[in-house]
């Protein structure tokens, strides 16, 4: 797809990857919308870009439907759909004061599973009424998983089971919307610098980089970026989940 013109929608569009991905697409000629409940910070993201800043709670139906139909009212109807909104709050299912509280678990599989799926569904099916293009191409959906969907550690029960829901979801979205020129991609990343990432301790840093093959080093988040947009003018780019971690495996904890 050639992104000049094209109308995208970036979810976790305020800081990381969402902000990165959306200074890409903008390069690329895109006009983005940034969706994020940081309402500060997602508007001074996307003034910086000559986007726009839209406050939504992706976990919403009522919050993303009215967050698109504002991109849309100001941009047409989108045809990129990044999904970079998510939280990865630690926790054992049984700790040292007891079971995991349920709460802590449904929140986050409510914000980066359900809320991913939330925005595919809305935003697919908007894609759907826009003219076919090249290819007869009409969008292009890239979700975001984590390597910790396929090696999660001690403490991500809650992160691994919604990031493994983002991977397993992403080749029947890809097969049920092919029909109508839309492709499903996901990307898994490693250890990125985010703000996610930022909280850990020096030590605990320094001992997820060792177990990076190459580089020896935190991702950061313009070479998510770079693939993101990448997978967007890629159209023989579908129903797959890439990872992006420099070769690393997490190990148990």
């Amino acid at each position: 797809m050639d992104l000049k013109g094209v109308s995208a929608l970036i979810t976790g569009g305020a800081s990381g990857l969402g902000a990165a991905t959306a200074r890409a697409l903008t390069a690329a000629g895109a006009r983005c919308a940034l969706l994020d409940v940081n309402r500060d910070l997602v508007e001074k993201t996307a003034a910086e870009i000559g986007g726009i800043g839209l406050v939504c709670d992706v976990a919403s139906a009522e919050s993303a439907e009215a967050a698109i139909a504002a991109a849309e009212a100001k941009h047409g109807v989108a045809r990129v759909l990044v999904n970079c909104a998510g939280v990865g709050t630690p926790a054992r299912a049984v700790g040292r004061d007891g079971p995991m509280k349920l709460e802590v678990f449904s929140r986050v599989i409510n914000i980066n599973l359900i809320g991913t799926f939330n925005m595919i569904r809305l935003a697919a099916a908007r894609m759907q009424t826009a003219p076919a293009l090249a290819d007869n191409e009409r969008g292009v959906i890239v979700s975001t998983a984590s390597v910790a969907a396929f090696d999660g550690q001690i403490g991500q029960p809650a992160y691994s089971a919604s990031k493994g829901g983002v991977v397993s979801m992403t080749l029947p979205l890809a097969r049920e919307f092919a029909s109508t020129g839309i492709r499903v991609m996901t990307i898994a990343p490693g250890l990125f610098s985010t703000p996610m990432l930022h909280g850990l301790p020096e030590a605990a840093h320094a001992a997820l980089i060792a177990s990076t093959l190459f580089p020896k080093r935190l991702g950061e988040p313009e070479e998510y970026a770079k693939l993101a947009r990448h997978i967007c003018e890629n159209a023989m780019l579908n129903g797959e989940v890439i990872r992006l971690d420099g070769g690393v495996r997490l190990t148990a904890k």
